[in-house]
């Protein structure tokens, strides 16, 4: 596989033109973890174009930004913050935090600092104690930024299905490619339109490496 082919391709279809430095690191990283793998190009594809969404694009492991004003709380955790609600927690990541995921996916209650400790992180921003726990960094959060460790945590998630008990195989196989069907790897159908054709451009961009 080319990789500087890889590179232009993206760089035009996906990244107006221009790739930073960390950019090309963080695909380098996940390109070169997928050599060699028996794995269908498709399945790189729909990673990096997950890894493209979760991480607002920096193409690297990240910690959730909840800094979230009143009007984007209502938006994007309305089953947790009533318009009056919103108002009092608004741009305070930490509370944010904690009473958005207190009570679920292993997490005490908002007192306890679990939602923030385990706020999400990594390529794919996982998020509450039990995935930290299956991960076996329930210790040291932080470590799901860690480069390798993150790609570790990509890849166990979508190739074996860790996340939700969907996987790379049942949506990209010999008799077919699901492009929006793919999101419920990660989280439901949430913008899996959105992210088919982000995934349908890095496919294009790998078939364009690969035939060098």
């Amino acid at each position: 596989m080319d990789h500087e082919k890889f590179f232009s391709a993206v760089r035009m279809s996906l990244f107006g033109g221009r790739l930073s430095t960390s950019q090309v690191d963080g695909m380098e990283a996940i390109l070169t973890a997928w050599a060699g793998g028996p794995f269908d190009p498709r399945w790189l594809a729909y990673m990096l174009a997950t890894v493209y969404h979760e991480t607002d694009k920096a193409m690297c492991a990240v910690s959730e930004n909840l800094n979230y004003s009143a009007t984007g709380l209502r938006s994007t955790f309305s089953k947790y913050f009533n318009a009056e609600e919103a108002v009092t927690y608004s741009r305070q990541p930490r509370r944010i935090a904690n009473r958005a995921y207190a009570n679920r996916m292993g997490n005490g209650d908002e007192a306890s600092d679990d939602g923030w400790r385990y706020r999400g992180r990594g390529l794919v921003q996982i998020t509450g104690r039990d995935n930290y726990i299956k991960y076996g960094i329930a210790d040291d959060p932080d470590k799901a930024l860690d480069s390798h460790k993150a790609i570790e945590i990509l890849f166990d998630g979508m190739v074996k299905g860790r996340f939700t008990g969907r996987k790379l195989a049942d949506y990209f196989s010999a008799t077919g490619s699901d492009w929006i069907g793919a999101r419920r790897i990660i989280n439901g159908t949430d913008r899996a339109i959105e992210i088919g054709d982000f995934a349908k451009k890095f496919a294009a961009a790998v078939e364009r490496a690969r035939q060098a």
